[in-house]
């Protein structure tokens, strides 16, 4: 590459410690077609003629089918897929692949290669998160009376349906699709034409290459232009959050699957065993996600601190932003992959889940709400069922093995009607207001998310 200018080869040790070969082949579908796209733009501007366009391109994709088929061999020496690629392409058609690289420099060219990248891998990602998002709709489906105890500080708090608690990640994973949605439009800018840092002297149609590339934008500075890697930083962010999703509902299943819970049964397909202790049952997909929600943490830190201190414009070190890149985006489409599957094959254990609720101080809230309806402040009301709460753990009795007299003591505005109130079903049924878990509501909510999911367009 550069050896009009030196005159002694690059030490081994520099090769092995410069080279990105070994990781960024994978870019080399995104590169064959940035640079078939670049050859169009050649032949446009009259550097190249027509037959040694299509020489180039054919050449490019006689390489890309070696690549799939294991024939091609990558060399270290020739540090990067950008480099292999042209080294091949020229071996292979002689002079104009040597042309090839006229106008443009790897620098604007991994830009090219990233951008593709990340464009094709965030329509995947958004399409399992979709894929996610039916799994716990199916599960809802399935199980649309099972109620189950909502939690604060993990202890019970008030009852809500099964359903509606795994429409929560629902939502979360719908910010997600957001996130991953607009950050796409900023991936969705063509750099090639930036060169080194200031374009060429050549002036090249760039609107025709990023026509071609299916850009609807081209950028603007070529000095950001090859320097910017907020797309990837975004996109590691996204992955991340989508991570921490994926944990906090791990710890959910993790909790739900005990033996302390016993709320839902995972398939033996995706838990594993002890090889000790022969009864166990282990939600090993769920503590992997979980664990692994750090290192998507760890690549987007990472990334970060790499081009938080960099002057403009290209620098060795944007290098590093690629294997934290990689390993976050197979991580993130593994996790939902199985995730995804396992969620469609659990089971809600609804015996378990009817005994969890039928614990009464779910109602305590209910009860206060009863006082504040027949005119008794909040404030009273809720001091109230405190001192009624205390009373009925002291007499080892529920609030239903109460009397009125009892219930009375406490306050007269309790009435005979007071028992109606202890009873899921009714607390349920009341719970009606815009996001609340009333059965009615859940059923709503599970009819939209049905259609929207169904409806869902690609992120182009």
């Amino acid at each position: 590459m550069w050896k009009g200018r030196f005159q002694t080869e690059t030490s081994n040790l520099v090769q092995r410690y410069g080279e990105s070969i070994s990781y960024d082949w994978r870019l080399y579908a995104y590169d064959i077609e940035g640079s078939i796209a670049h050859a169009a733009a050649l032949a446009d501007a009259g550097i190249i003629n027509k037959t040694e366009e299509r020489a180039i391109a054919k050449g490019l994709r006689e390489i890309k089918s070696e690549i799939e088929s294991n024939e091609f061999r990558f060399r270290t020496s020739l540090e990067d897929i950008h480099m292999n690629i042209e080294s091949a392409l020229t071996e292979k058609i002689g002079a104009p692949g040597a042309k090839l690289h006229t106008a443009r420099s790897r620098n604007d060219q991994v830009a090219l290669d990233t951008r593709l990248y990340c464009r094709a891998e965030s329509q995947a990602i958004f399409n399992r998160l979709v894929a996610m998002q039916d799994s716990l709709l199916t599960l809802s489906v399935n199980h649309p009376e099972a109620v189950v105890p909502g939690y604060t500080h993990l202890q019970r708090g008030q009852p809500v349906l099964f359903a509606h608690h795994l429409l929560a990640y629902v939502e979360t994973l719908e910010r997600d699709k957001e996130r991953v949605r607009d950050g796409y439009k900023r991936i969705n800018v063509m750099p090639l034409g930036s060169g080194a840092l200031a374009g060429s002297t050549i002036p090249l149609n760039r609107a025709l290459v990023a026509e071609k590339l299916g850009f609807p934008a081209i950028t603007q500075n070529s000095m950001d232009a090859v320097s910017d890697r907020d797309y990837i930083a975004e996109l590691l962010f996204t992955i991340s959050m989508v991570g921490i999703h994926l944990s906090r509902l791990s710890e959910d299943v993790i909790l739900w699957a005990s033996a302390e819970f016993g709320f839902i049964e995972l398939s033996d397909a995706h838990t594993t065993g002890s090889s000790l202790m022969p009864q166990k049952k282990n939600p090993d997909v769920a503590e992997l996600t979980r664990g692994k929600t750090g290192r998507l943490i760890g690549n987007l830190t990472s990334l970060l601190t790499t081009i938080k201190g960099l002057p403009m414009t290209y620098n060795r070190d944007l290098q590093e932003d690629k294997e934290p890149l990689f390993d976050s985006i197979d991580q993130i489409k593994l996790a939902l992959d199985v995730f995804t599957e396992m969620m469609k094959a659990a089971k809600v254990r609804e015996d378990r889940t009817a005994n969890a609720t039928s614990d009464p101080f779910l109602l305590a809230t209910d009860l206060a709400d009863y006082l504040v309806l027949h005119k008794v402040p909040f404030r009273d009301a809720h001091e109230i069922i405190g001192k009624l709460t205390a009373y009925s753990i002291q007499e080892n009795r529920g609030f239903p093995d109460l009397s009125l007299e009892e219930f009375q003591q406490f306050s007269p505005a309790f009435e005979p009607d007071v028992f109606r109130v202890l009873d899921v079903k009714t607390a349920l049924k009341a719970r009606k207001a815009i996001g609340a878990p009333s059965p009615a509501n859940v059923n709503r909510q599970i009819s939209r998310w049905q259609k929207r999911i169904a409806s869902t367009k690609p992120l182009s």
